[in-house]
């Protein structure tokens, strides 16, 4: 075979893998691929922006740009228990202190964030903004514990309305704190086959029927 018949195939080889790599990153970054990868983060995106996909699209698009090719480092089994041990403190709090627990989770969630190589939680917004990037099914739950720690009191005691939102926060929160807890690297957020299903010995199950006081699943 001729050297410049082996060239040739090289080139034509070369060409067939870069195709092949902008096909998928096309896919990935279109619109259907931003839908599928975001799935609640995509539906919270358009609203944001009154319903212009496009303008979603393009912000979506920027997230993965920027924290796509993160990699999660797995935390050692001593870090996900005293980790669990904190979630399990705070939330017993939460009868008594509501406003102090909910603070506690919000601080716990920007940590184990920070542990598993996402931006550090000083950084509000680009936290979630990578968070979204990997663990899109849940992120909200943690957007609506950290507004809900900073909002003022109004008073010197806090209503039931917000007693239930901040119950209904950490709920949700709940799930992304599993998943960075548990989950291991390359198997995160809406790539990993039946999340919530592992949970360390932490199923899924309602909270207690007392709305005031989140009782430990």
């Amino acid at each position: 075979m001729s050297t410049g018949l082996i060239i040739a195939i090289v080139i034509v080889a070369a060409v067939v893998v870069v195709a092949a790599v902008l096909a998928a990153r096309s896919r990935s970054h279109g619109p259907h691929g931003l839908k599928q990868r975001f799935g609640p983060e995509y539906e919270r995106a358009v609203a944001q922006h009154g319903g212009d996909t496009k303008a979603a699209e393009q912000e979506l698009a920027e997230r993965v740009q920027r924290h796509g090719d993160l990699h999660e480092r797995p935390l050692e089994p001593a870090e996900r228990e005293r980790y669990a041990a904190r979630w399990t403190t705070a939330q017993e709090r939460f009868v008594d202190s509501p406003r102090e627990s909910v603070t506690e989770i919000d601080r716990l969630l920007a940590e184990v964030a920070a542990a598993r190589g996402f931006p550090a939680g000083a950084e509000f917004d680009d936290q979630i903004a990578a968070l979204s990037v990997h663990h899109a099914d849940h992120v909200d739950g943690y957007r609506r514990v950290h507004r809900a720690a900073q909002e003022p009191v109004d008073g010197a005691q806090q209503n039931q309305a917000g007693t239930e939102e901040m119950r209904t926060a950490m709920i949700e929160a709940r799930s992304l704190f599993d998943d960075l807890v548990t989950s291991s690297a390359g198997e995160t957020g809406r790539h990993r086959a039946g999340v919530g299903a592992d949970t360390g010995g932490h199923p899924h199950l309602p909270w207690s029927a007392d709305r005031s006081r989140p009782k430990e699943s």
